[in-house]
C-alpha cells in the first residue's frame, strides 16, 4: 500500500526524541509531563524487579495494576500499605517511589507535598535504591508544579536544579543518580558520562518547569547548555532544543538556528531543525529556508524540508515549490515534492504546481515523485491526471507504469474506469503491468476481467500473465478456470 505515507505519519509522530509536537493550545510542559507519567504507569521501569517469594508480592502487583488503570488514589493507598505492612519487603523502595508518583498524578497541593515527603523518606531509608534516578526527576517535576502555584521555596529549588543540574529537587535530599543502577555512558557521550536517563533528566524537568513559569530566566540557562561542547553534555543539548522551541519567539528561532548550524553533534542539529517548525515566526521560516539552501548535510536538509511542510504556512509551501524546481539534488527535490503532495489537501495550489512541474522536468525521479504525490490528492482530479499519463505514449514506459500502479492503488477509483483503460494500452509491458495492478484489486469485476483476459485475449503472453495472477487469488471462479484449462 502507500508505504511512504505510512512512514511520513510515523515520522511526524516521533520526529524528535525527548519531546512532543504541540497541538493548538496544549501546554507543552504539561504535555511532556503527561507523556512521561503515562510511560511510568503503563510499563515497568527498567529498574523494577520481581520478587515472587516476597510476602508483599501479591499486594504490590495489585497496586501496580491499579496504577496502570489510572486509579491513582487507590494505587497510592496500596503502595503505602506495602511499606507499612511489610517493612522488610524488597518491594518497599519501589513502592515508595510509585506511591509518590500516584500522589503526584492526583495533582492537588496536599498530595504533591505528601509525595515530596515520601520521596525524601525513601532517599533517607534507601540511599542506593535503583529507583533513585527516577525519584529525582519526579521530585523536580513536583517542585515545578508547586512553583507554578506560587511556592517560593519550590521556585528556588527549580532554579537550582536548572542552573546546576545537581538534582537538588527533593528538599536537597535526593542524590544525583547515585545507585541508580542505570550504568554510565549514553548516546553521543563518553564512557564516563552519565547516561541520558540519569542527572540530565532532572535538569530537563527543571528547565521545562522554569520555561513554563519564567522563560526570561530559563532562556539564558538554555543558551549556556547549548553552548557546551564537552561530550557529556550531548544528551542534555539534544533535549534542550525541544525546551527552547516551547517559547514561540524570535529569540527561540535564533537559538535553534545557531544549534542547527553550529552544534558538533549531528542529532542536535537535526532536532534543532525539526523544532524550528514549531516556532511559528517569520524568523523561523527564514532560518529553515537558509538551512535548506546552505547546509552541506543532506539529512539536515531533509529535516528542513519536513519542517517547512509542517509549518502549515503559505510561505513554507512556497519555499518548497521553489526548491522542487531548483537545481538542488534530485533526491532532496523529490522529498520536497512528496511533502507538497501531502499538503495538497490543504492547498489546492500544490496540485496545479505539481502537474506543471511534471511537464517541465526531464528527471524521471522527480516525475515519479510527482506521480506518487498526485496519488494523495483528494477528489478525482489526481486520478484523471494519472490515467492521462498512462495513455500518453510520449512518456517513458516506466513513468506510465508508475502512474498506472498509483492509479490502481486509489481504491476509491471506480473499477469500471480502470477496466476501460486496458483496450487503450499500446505497449505490451504496460499491459502486463495492468494485469498485475488488476490482481491487486478486490472487486469481483477485477477478477472477471482477469478471467476474460485469460480466456480471450489475442496475445498468448497476456493470457499467461492473467492465469498466473488468477492462481494467486482465493476465488472459486479462478480455480474453476484453472481446472478447465488443465482438463482440456
Amino acid at each position: 500500500m502507500r508505504i511512504m505515507t505510512t512512514i511520513a505519519f510515523a515520522l511526524s509522530a516521533v520526529a524528535a526524541q525527548g519531546g512532543l509536537v504541540r497541538h493548538g493550545g496544549v501546554d507543552a510542559g504539561a504535555a511532556t509531563y503527561e507523556a512521561d507519567a503515562g510511560a511510568s504507569a503503563d510499563a515497568a521501569r527498567s529498574w523494577e524487579r520481581v520478587h515472587r517469594d516476597d510476602p508483599a508480592d501479591s499486594l504490590y502487583k495489585v497496586a501496580r495494576e491499579a496504577l496502570n488503570r489510572g486509579e491513582y488514589r487507590r494505587a497510592a493507598t496500596l503502595f503505602r500499605d506495602v511499606e507499612r505492612k511489610y517493612p522488610q519487603s524488597q518491594y518497599v523502595a519501589d513502592a515508595m517511589y510509585f506511591q509518590a508518583f500516584a500522589l503526584s498524578r492526583l495533582g492537588n497541593e496536599r498530595d504533591l507535598r505528601t509525595a515530596l515527603d515520601v520521596l525524601k523518606d525513601q532517599q533517607r531509608r534507601f540511599p542506593n535504591a535503583a529507583s533513585n534516578g527516577d525519584a529525582g526527576t519526579l521530585s523536580v517535576r513536583i517542585q515545578g508544579a508547586l512553583a507554578r502555584r506560587g511556592d517560593p521555596d519550590a521556585m528556588k529549588r527549580v532554579l537550582e536544579a536548572a542552573d546546576s543540574g545537581s538534582g537538588a529537587g527533593v528538599g536537597g535530599g535526593v542524590a544525583s543518580g547515585t545507585g541508580s543502577g542505570r550504568g554510565r555512558g549514553g548516546a553521543g557521550s563518553g564512557a564516563n558520562c552519565p547516561s541520558e536517563d540519569d542527572d540530565n533528566d532532572m535538569r530537563v524537568a527543571a528547565l521545562m518547569a522554569l520555561m513554563q513559569m519564567d522563560s526570561d530566566r530559563a532562556i539564558p540557562i538554555l543558551k549556556q547548555v547549548l553552548a557546551k561542547r564537552d561530550e557529556c553534555s550531548v544528551a542534555l543539548r539534544r533535549k534542550a532544543v525541544f525546551i527552547v522551541a516551547q517559547q514561540e519567539s524570535e529569540e527561540s528561532a535564533d537559538i535553534l538556528l545557531g544549534a542547527a548550524r553550529n552544534d558538533p553533534d549531528v542529532e542536535v542539529r537535526r532536532q534543532a531543525v525539526f523544532w524550528l517548525s514549531q516556532v511559528h515566526s517569520d524568523k523561523a521560516l527564514t532560518a529553515l529556508d537558509s538551512i535548506l539552501h546552505q547546509s552541506s548535510d543532506e539529512e539536515v536538509q531533509e529535516k528542513a524540508i519536513f519542517a517547512l511542510a509542517n509549518t502549515n504556512t503559505d510561505r513554507g509551501e512556497a519555499t518548497l515549490r521553489a526548491y522542487a524546481q531548483s537545481n538542488a539534488p534530485e533526491e532532496l527535490r523529490a522529498k520536497a515534492v512528496f511533502w507538497l503532495g501531502q499538503s495538497s489537501r490543504r492547498s489546492p495550489d500544490n496540485t496545479a504546481f505539481l502537474q506543471s512541474l511534471f511537464d517541465k522536468t526531464t528527471s524521471e525521479e522527480i516525475q515519479n515523485a510527482i506521480i506518487q504525490a498526485m496519488s494523495e490528492t483528494p477528489g478525482d482530479e489526481g486520478a484523471r491526471w494519472m490515467l492521462g499519463i498512462v495513455q500518453n505514449s510520449k512518456q517513458p514506459v516506466e513513468v506510465r507504469k508508475k502512474a498506472l500502479f498509483w492509479a490502481g492503488q486509489r481504491h476509491q477509483m471506480d473499477i469500471n474506469t480502470l477496466l476501460a483503460l486496458y483496450p487503450k494500452l499500446d505497449d505490451q509491458e504496460l499491459k502486463e503491468h495492468f494485469i498485475f495492478v488488476l490482481s491487486e484489486r478486490r472487486e469481483a469485476a477485477a477478477t472477471d476481467k482477469l478471467i476474460d483476459i485469460a480466456k480471450n485475449d489475442k496475445d498468448v503472453e497476456m493470457r499467461k500473465k492473467a492465469l498466473f495472477w488468477l492462481a494467486q487469488k482465493n476465488d472459486p471462479r479462478a480455480k474453476q478456470l484453472l481446472m478447465e484449462i488443465i482438463n482440456q
